[in-house]
């Protein structure tokens, strides 16, 4: 899928995102977090069920598989990505990162960037995973379905404030000033503690994530920017939750 922008032609990307903020939690929370996140994410599409250790080359990615999930190599992955000054302390307060992606190539890979067990003040963790943008992995993802149970598995593993899943077009246009505290993507999660989800206009789709939070999906089929109904629905669901109060920044957790 291409969207027209400017006069050029620009690939559509999609990404899902979870967040949330200060929560301590050592290398080995972190780690069971992510297996039971990509235990999750297996079952949403084939392509999302391997995933590799970050090597030099693809070569060797294929030689260091992290599926099924082994918590003591994840555990030490996290350690090694804490964060700290070239030979300096570390600031255990800034939490573990990990990235690694799923083999792929060019514009059909996968890829996930965690970042888990930051407690600085008005610190965010997320999890954000890159999908492919081109070809039939791409066009099989992109479906309410595919990208819902995706944000659903992230909801589970990692408890966040929210998820969203979206193009990078949708973002850009509902972020515009880059300082919107939630993004409502095509399909969106919020936590429970966040408050209650109103009635929302159809074809919205409201969905119960356990006793977790809410799934919010805007359209059935495929959300553009390039479609003026979808970007209307966009903004009255967004007024519709700011005005609830759902769409306030991300709070500290116990």
């Amino acid at each position: 899928m291409t969207v027209k922008l400017e006069s050029e032609t620009y690939p559509d990307t999609y990404f899902v995102g979870a967040y949330w903020g200060p929560r301590k939690e050592p290398p080995k929370e972190c780690a069971h977090r992510t297996a039971d996140f990509l235990n999750l994410l297996a079952k949403c599409d084939p392509f999302l069920a391997d995933w590799y250790m970050p090597t030099k080359s693809r070569k060797d990615a294929r030689k260091h598989p992290l599926m099924p999930p082994d918590m003591t190599t994840l555990a030490e992955m996290f350690r090694r990505g804490v964060n700290r000054e070239k030979g300096g302390p570390i600031f255990e307060d800034l939490g573990f990162s990990f990235w690694f992606d799923n083999g792929g190539t060019g514009r059909d890979c996968a890829a996930l960037r965690i970042h888990c067990g930051g407690y600085a003040e008005a610190f965010s963790n997320s999890c954000f995973l890159s999908l492919p943008s081109q070809g039939a992995n791409a066009e099989r993802l992109f479906t309410a379905p595919a990208l819902s149970c995706v944000v659903r598995s992230m909801a589970l593993a990692w408890e966040p404030d929210w998820v969203a899943a979206m193009s990078r077009t949708h973002r850009d246009l509902d972020d515009k000033d880059g300082k919107t505290d939630v993004w409502l993507g095509w399909a969106t999660y919020l936590a429970r503690h966040r408050g209650t989800v109103p009635p929302l206009p159809a074809p919205v789709r409201i969905e119960p994530v356990g006793d977790r939070g809410t799934l919010i999906i805007l359209t059935p089929e495929r959300f553009t920017v390039t479609n003026p109904e979808h970007v209307a629905l966009s903004r009255r669901v967004r007024e519709l939750l700011d005005r609830a109060g759902l769409l306030k920044p991300v709070q500290p957790q116990a």
